[in-house]
């Protein structure tokens, strides 16, 4: 029974197969006692809350939070138990930030209903009864036959049934899904791809097995039963068969697919993953501050009872003769009175805890977030990009970074790859002009110097070649060479996943083709840029891939036309690092065509020049050029035999069959015969060398983390400053045993402490990394720690996550960061404390899974330095200053119970109490918290030095903290007993020789306060707008103005009215307004004094630029900090700069000659 109840609320989902099965059409089994599987609808949700659990949900997840939950405490106290203060004074404050916080959550979950809405009601065409019917997105069912048009989004995830080609093939883009514009072909079972009517559709009687949803987007099992006259035809299903929802189709006119998986159990929406909650270090110190203010609200409460029952002692205070106590209260417990009046006390103290932080911290971040979206220098051009942010709480932690951890191919390069080089036969060349030039002397050349060999393309015999070419070769040895670079090159145009659109393809004729011509007519899709520049070069040099018709590869070789028939596609995968494809040639030999990393292909081969191609890639390598390894294998009729089945066998098992695939491929994939390697540059981005510099010397190590070899990642690094030539550069590479890599580790280790090296850099690859991590973590990450720049080669996608844990939680605990573009960086991005995307090429997974997205790395700077700065400074002084105010809030109170004989009765009024924190003081620190700059923004980022000054959170360390509620106390104790000797016991006061009364005595203090900590906040703000001067002066303006309408007016709806013309009489006593104006002085007098102390004497980095800026900042013109003396002789120059814009002003004449001048001046003030 319990059983049953979890599963109906969800918390415990009855057990499901591994598979399921789906008949097509949903034409069940109508023999026997047939139950169907149960799927869901494909309705997606992605809303939080209904109209039905609102209140209740959002109200547990708000009270989750313990500062809600202990004023709720504090509320249900107050209403229990006869307290000081009314109940309002707690639950008004609550309920405001409840309320806010509720409609917030509530409009975004009502934008995400309406999204729903829009996408569930969507039309769409589904073959029913022998019918197309039109019905809704929703009531799309698991197993129905869908209809989807060109353009048209899938709706659900679709096996492919037919499409209106005759092969069954169509081309989808997945762009909304990873991000990856290139167009992906899908194709259908040959049973089904000829039912291409409803008609015919409706005849098909088959069956779908497949696994169960999983989030993965390129993993899919499955297998199609068709029976055709009584005779059942098993095929199997992968990746290549399904549509995925999200994904649109493209140069298709229709196709037909059956719905597998429906609404939140389609691949789309099992990828809303909730990202981890990552806290903020500021967040962590705000919980350790309220900690300690509980602990001080929790003393004073206890203080103030024990000596209330001391003073009590006292017969005659026990029960004075103006307030006798009841028989009811002589009588009553007093353990339980004594419980009553801590509580009472607590209720009393209680706002110490200021509730009003947390929805202004949420604003803050919340608002403050549109920032970074509208920073024009962080807004790319070309692509059209501006930064995005996806997660608004960390917008101090940008001002936080110790570690920052990036991916190189796409971050800090372009990934625009350009075809450079290639190994052919042990012989090297590189492309000049369209011609691929061999380096040194070949063996069939009987000159030194270069040889030219022309491009393939102008190659139409082989007498051609002998008379325009610097070749001198015989007739058979030219023949040979043509054929070796004719099968290196055909193996670069067959070997990839490149789709090209059939509009470009219907121009080329079957006659002689030129290259001048195709390639401008041709373009080329793929997911990878390597694979696009690859086949781009091989139609340059006369192998041009033309393009697909069914299994039919066509290329042109030397302008005829080949059709090789494409058998078998082994995909590519991390663990191989290589790709494969089995054709069929013209002449009917089977050939397998491989391309991988040579790692993984070198060790494969039995044949070819291996060592010369090894040497050559390592050449490229060291030139930073990305390398590929091309192979090829012949397969007998018995051998293809016994690979057809082996891999029919894999694809169609629906358990373990990665497993199986992955035995299969290297069954095929061995024995290989290398034909040569590729060397493809990527360029570096604009101004990566500056911006790591730049992170360099703001105390931040950079660590790379690439998948790429070890010489090109070093070559890499020297080329974008991340290794300096100077650097001592430690290696710890192909490492095989633990007791090896322990050794290693002890010899680096002896190195860095023997060696007087400022600065040393480690690289270290994969294979290493794995047995560092797993013995030998402290002994490696002591290694680290004393390198300045570490590069970590030959990465898998989860261990960078795991370099980046153990970053983490090393003794420091540092605030990582990581940046990257591809989706092989999602891992290390959610890993990170910050999790930077880049909009780049590999598609939007990054961007979507980061913190943060930006267009370029060298944009980091700027996001770092300036923005992160700015982020951290606001928030740290947001959350000392609520601190900070509230115990001058509250210590008055706590004082005045001295004076009252601890009877709880409470010094200010309760809509005092109530509006303090929610009008009275809240805005000024808010709009600081959006708007402050306290140096200027180029200074930040032209002087990164200054990040140093805020990292650590030491803004936010316990000196600071301790500074902030010191000060308060002290303001508090001048509020409190300023006004008690000043006015206190002075009969004379009121105009009408009225003595002041109690209300009075707690308004004198109430006004001095929210004057002295509005001006506080005023002293604070270095950056002035006319928003701050609207809501400094006009908070205090505001206050003035309210209390003299709630004092002046008798409100029929209040019980009572006990600051009745309190606040006028106030103000008509002279005596009243010079004791404010002195109090008030008095608080920011010290204070002023130690700030012009601090800085005269003692000035931080950041108040010395402050200084600086402040000198020579001119117009908008900027000169970073320099020595005061350069400083001082570029103040001159801009002086002269001033007095040659007046004078322009009066001569026009002479106009252009000032303006020659002046631009001379800002030269020279800048180059200095």
């Amino acid at each position: 029974m319990w059983r049953w109840v979890r599963q109906q609320l969800g918390f415990d989902p009855p057990h499901q197969s591994d598979t399921r099965t789906i008949y097509i059409a949903n034409r069940f089994p109508q023999y026997g006692h047939y139950t169907p599987q149960k799927f869901i609808d494909n309705r997606i949700i992605s809303s939080k809350y209904t109209v039905w659990n609102f209140v209740p949900k959002n109200l547990f997840e708000q009270f989750r939070r313990v500062a809600n939950f202990y004023f709720l405490i504090i509320f249900l106290v107050q209403l229990m138990i006869d307290t000081p203060t009314s109940p309002v004074t707690s639950g008004l404050p609550l309920f405001f930030v409840i309320t806010v916080t509720a409609i917030k959550q509530g409009y975004e979950d009502w934008l995400r209903h309406i999204s729903d809405n829009e996408v569930n009601g969507a039309p769409v065409y589904v073959v029913r009864s022998g019918g197309l019917v039109t019905t809704r997105s929703k009531n799309i069912r698991v197993g129905d036959i869908v209809r989807v048009a060109k353009n048209e989004i899938f709706p659900a995830d679709l096996v492919l049934l037919s499409s209106d080609r005759l092969d069954g093939s169509c081309h989808v883009t997945t762009a909304s899904l990873d991000g990856e514009t290139n167009l992906k072909t899908h194709v259908a079972v040959p049973e089904t791809a000829v039912l291409q009517t409803v008609a015919n559709l409706d005849t098909l009687i088959a069956v779908v097995e497949c696994q169960q949803p999983e989030a993965d987007l390129y993993r899919f099992m499955g297998r199609m039963t068709i029976t055709q006259q009584m005779e059942e035809i098993v095929r199997p299903l992968g990746p290549e068969s399904l549509l995925l929802r999200g994904a649109r189709l493209k140069n298709t006119k229709e196709i037909f697919g059956v719905a597998v998986y429906t609404g939140m159990e389609t691949k789309m929406a099992l990828n809303y993953k909730s990202k981890s909650q990552k806290r903020s270090a500021v967040e962590k110190s705000m919980n350790t501050f309220l900690i300690i203010y509980l602990i001080i609200l929790i003393s004073e409460a206890i203080i103030s009872t024990i000596l209330k029952y001391t003073w009590q002692a006292e017969e005659k205070w026990d029960e004075p003769w103006y307030n006798q106590k009841t028989e009811h209260q002589r009588n009553s417990s007093k353990i339980l009175k004594f419980i009553s009046d801590f509580l009472a006390f607590l209720v009393l103290y209680n706002f110490i805890i200021p509730i009003s932080l947390y929805v202004t911290v949420e604003l803050q971040k919340f608002l403050g977030s549109f920032f970074i979206g509208w920073d024009l220098d962080l807004y790319h051009e070309e692509s059209d990009e501006k930064a995005q942010v996806n997660t608004s709480d960390l917008n101090e932690e940008l001002g936080q970074v110790e570690y920052v951890f990036t991916d190189k191919t796409g971050t800090l390069t372009e990934n625009e790859m350009q075809f450079r080089e290639c190994s052919i036969n042990g012989t090297k060349y590189q492309e000049i002009n369209g011609r691929l030039v061999s380096e040194g002397p070949t063996p069939d050349s009987s000159e030194g110097n270069l040889s030219y060999l022309t491009s393939l393309s102008h190659v139409n015999n082989l007498s051609h070649l002998a008379a325009g070419s610097s070749f001198r070769t015989s007739p058979e040895n030219g023949t040979e060479l043509i054929k070796e670079h004719d099968l290196f090159f055909k193996a670069v145009s067959l070997c990839h996943t490149v789709q090209i659109s059939s509009v470009q393809t219907d121009s080329i004729g079957d006659g002689p083709w030129q290259s001048s011509f195709a390639p401008a007519q041709l373009e080329y899709y793929a997911s990878s840029p390597d694979e696009k520049a690859l086949v781009e070069a091989a139609a340059r040099f006369g192998i041009v891939f033309v393009g697909n018709s069914g299994e039919i590869m066509e290329v042109k070789t030397l302008g005829k036309l080949e059709r090789y028939k494409l058998l078998h596609i082994l995909e590519f995968d991390p663990d191989r690092r290589r790709m494969s494809v089995i054709v069929q040639a013209p002449s009917g030999e089977k050939l397998l065509f491989v391309k991988g990393a040579e790692s993984s292909i070198l060790p494969e081969c039995i044949g070819g020049e291996i060592e010369k191609t090894k040497i050559h890639v390592d050449e490229f390598a060291l030139k930073g050029l990305r390398t590929l390894c091309m192979a090829y294998r012949q397969f007998t009729s018995k051998e293809y035999e016994e690979i057809n089945r082996r891999l029919f066998e894999a694809r169609t098992a629906l358990q373990q069959r990665e497993e199986k695939l992955a035995g299969v491929f290297q069954f095929i994939e061995k024995d290989l015969i290398l034909l040569g390697a590729t060397a493809v540059e990527d360029k570096l981005q604009d101004k990566v060398r500056e911006t790591i510099e730049a992170l360099r010397m703001a105390g931040i190590k950079v660590w790379v983390l690439t998948g790429d070899k070890h010489e090109t990642a070093v070559s890499v690094s020297l080329s974008c400053g991340h290794f300096h030539r100077t650097m001592n550069i430690l290696e710890l590479l192909n490492q095989k045993s633990d007791s090896e890599c322990a050794e290693k580790l002890g010899q680096l280790a002896r190195r860095i402490r023997e060696d007087h090296v400022i600065q040393h850099g480690l690289v270290v690859d994969g294979t290493s990394l794995s047995l560092a991590l797993r013995e030998h973590e402290k002994l490696f990450m002591d290694v680290c720690r004393h390198c300045s720049a570490v590069m970590c080669c030959r990465m898998a996608p989860l261990q960078k996550a795991k370099v980046i844990r153990l970053i983490k939680i090393s003794p420091e605990k540092p605030i990582t960061l990581a940046i990257g573009d591809g989706a092989n960086d999602v891992s290390m991005i959610q890993e990170a404390h910050v999790g930077i995307g880049i909009m780049g090429k590999e598609g939007r997974q990054a961007a979507r899974n980061s913190d943060y997205a930006i267009a370029r790395f060298k944009f980091l700077s700027k996001l770092l330095f300036v923005h992160g700065h700015f982020y951290y400074i606001r928030i740290a002084t947001l959350v000392q200053y609520f601190f900070y105010k509230n115990v001058c809030f509250i210590t008055p109170q706590f004082l005045y119970q001295f004076y009252c004989l601890f009877s709880q009765q409470t010094l200010y009024d309760s809509v005092y109490l109530t509006l303090y924190n929610i009008c009275f003081t809240s805005l000024p620190i808010l709009i600081y918290s959006l708007l402050e700059q306290h140096i200027d923004p180029h200074v930040l980022q032209n002087k990164p030095t200054l990040y140093r000054d805020i990292s650590k959170n030491r803004q936010l360390s316990m000196k600071t903290f301790l500074y902030w509620t010191t000060l308060g106390f002290s303001h508090a104790f001048i509020f409190f007993f300023g006004s008690y000797f000043l006015i206190g016991k002075d009969t004379s006061l009121l105009g009408n020789g009225q003595m002041f009364g109690n209300w009075t005595f707690g308004t004198l203090v109430f006004t001095v306060m929210v004057i002295t900590v509005t001006a506080k906040m005023a002293l604070e703000t270095h950056f002035w707008t006319w928003i701050n001067h609207l809501v400094t002066w006009g908070s205090i303006l505001f206050y003035f103005v309210f209390s003299l309408f709630y004092g002046g007016i008798l409100w029929p709806f209040l019980s009572s009215q006990n600051m009745y013309f309190v606040f006028i009489q106030l103000l008509s006593s002279g005596s009243a307004w010079f004791a404010i104006i002195l109090m008030v002085f008095t608080c920011l007098f010290l204070d002023i004094v130690k700030k012009v102390f601090d800085r005269q004497f003692h000035p931080t980095n950041i108040e010395k630029a402050q200084m600086y800026s402040n000198t020579v900042a001119f117009s908008d013109e900027f000169i970073a900090l320099q020595p005061l003396s350069r400083a001082r002789n570029q103040l001159s120059k801009l002086s002269l700069l001033k007095q040659i814009q007046v004078s322009s002003a009066w001569t026009p004449c002479a106009v252009s000659q000032k303006e020659k001048q002046r631009v001379h001046l800002l030269e020279e003030c800048w180059s200095e």
